[in-house]
């Protein structure tokens, strides 16, 4: 009689799940602890300077009797300002605007260098020779005579927000080539051409496969442009061009401090360390990303 043989067990099958070029950039990026520790003291900055005001006895446009106070007198921590003001109050605040102006740089710089750089990369041609030809001019011009003048032409517009859009508006041309260079390099490449031969538009093209593709320099740019950004707003600000009424920023503490830094020296150093710790945690952001999107990147992280 024929015996019947035992059915061979069937190996499991495993499947390795695809990953993106972002995702693969976000592992990277949490990995690094530079990175790392850069996101989260930006992230407790910003915690701090929303949570902790509603919390003080002062707020930071208050005026108490104790002027020139150090550190510790009269319940002021940080002590107080030349009329009275509360320093941490006021460092809190200024971190509020440093970052909000921060932001502002980012979306509007973005939007305008990337939106000037794709057309001109994407479309070429005359396009790209008039967009690219503007762009070259207003690239001759220095930029921070240009903010400059920008102030002085406008002195209503030196609130917080106004500095940060005219700082903005004053710098996204280095995006833009940026962005224009790294679309005349991908759209050659095949996977664009089998989008186009397989009636992919323009629109797509653009969205789906050369701008993932730049993200990377993208936000290089944007991390660096940032912590420029707060550094110029400060450097208006020590030269008397920066934010002025009644709104407070790091560099405008720092620079009204800074003529007091033998005598009160509170009045410049806590606002300085404030916006040094904010460039710094900025820097090592973007130092993370540019390792993260970095594609010769082969070490462990």
């Amino acid at each position: 009689m024929a015996t019947i043989a035992a059915p061979v067990p069937v190996e499991r099958e495993f499947t390795v799940r695809s990953r993106s070029q972002l995702q693969f950039a976000a592992r990277r990026f949490v990995r690094n602890p530079l990175a790392m520790g850069g996101l989260v003291a930006f992230v407790v900055m910003i915690v701090a300077a929303v949570a902790v005001p509603p919390l003080l006895p002062f707020g930071y446009q208050e005026q108490s009797a104790a002027v020139s106070a150090p550190p510790g007198t009269a319940g002021h921590l940080f002590g107080t300002d030349t009329i009275g003001r509360d320093v941490l109050a006021l460092t809190l605040r200024g971190i509020q605007w440093s970052m909000l102006m921060c932001g502002i740089f980012v979306v509007v710089a973005c939007a305008l260098g990337v939106l000037v750089g794709a057309l001109a990369g994407y479309a070429g041609g005359v396009v790209d020779d008039l967009l690219m030809r503007g762009v070259d001019i207003t690239l001759t011009i220095p930029f921070l005579a240009v903010v400059l003048v920008l102030t002085a032409a406008f002195p209503s517009a030196r609130s917080p927000v106004g500095v940060a859009l005219l700082i903005a508006l004053s710098s996204w041309m280095a995006l833009a080539r940026i962005v224009r260079a790294q679309f005349l390099s991908l759209r050659q490449r095949e996977y664009v051409e089998a989008a186009r031969a397989l009636g992919a538009s323009g629109r797509r093209v653009v969205v789906r496969h050369l701008l993932p593709n730049s993200l990377g320099e993208i936000m290089v740019w944007l991390t660096l442009g940032a912590t420029a950004a707060i550094g110029t707003e400060a450097a208006l600000s020590f030269l008397g061009y920066g934010v002025q009424g009644s709104e407070v920023s790091l560099g405008r503490l720092v620079a009204e401090g800074a003529a007091a830094a033998e005598s009160r020296p509170w009045l410049f150093y806590f606002p300085g360390v404030a916006l040094l710790l904010i460039v710094l945690s900025v820097s090592m952001i973007g130092d993370g990303i540019q390792d993260a999107f970095d594609p010769a990147q082969t070490r462990r992280r």
